[in-house]
């Protein structure tokens, strides 16, 4: 019999043989395809980091987890400068779709100026706000 227990964290060997296992398990129904980070950043003129586009490009769709501008950075098109180039950029490495989560306190909007539609929504996701998937046609794949 085996034990169901509850964990803080596992070895790194552990979490690795979890991945192993995972990617095993895809490359058997898939084409394996591994995917590339993309870093798209905003530094004022001393260099300091002051937005940031972060996303992963694979299987031909662009994951954006984040897109942040410092407060006195935003209202002059950073966000959409960063948008953008983090589109170019998975574009580039043969992106076909993009795909993103936001809240209903943050930047649905925004992400709703530039294509992107809401395909799935949870309600109360923190209590009394919404948590939006968004999703854009970036190119073609004819």
């Amino acid at each position: 019999m085996a034990d169901i227990t509850v964990e803080k964290s596992l070895e790194d060997s552990e979490l690795q043989l979890v991945h192993d296992g995972m990617s095993r398990y895809t490359r058997a129904h898939v084409d394996y395809d591994s995917y590339e980070r993309i870093t798209i950043t905003l530094r004022d003129e001393n260099k300091t980091l002051k937005g940031a586009a972060l996303g992963e490009a694979g299987r031909g769709w662009l994951k954006i987890s984040i897109i942040w501008v410092d407060e006195a950075f935003r209202g002059k098109g950073h966000g959409t400068r960063l948008l953008a180039g983090i589109e170019r950029e998975a574009i580039k490495k043969g992106c076909f779709n993009a795909c993103l989560d936001t809240f209903s306190y943050q930047a649905k909007p925004f992400y709703e100026r530039y294509g992107y539609e809401v395909f799935g929504t949870l309600d109360d996701y923190p209590v009394g706000h919404q948590r939006f998937f968004m999703r854009k046609r970036l190119q073609s794949r004819d």
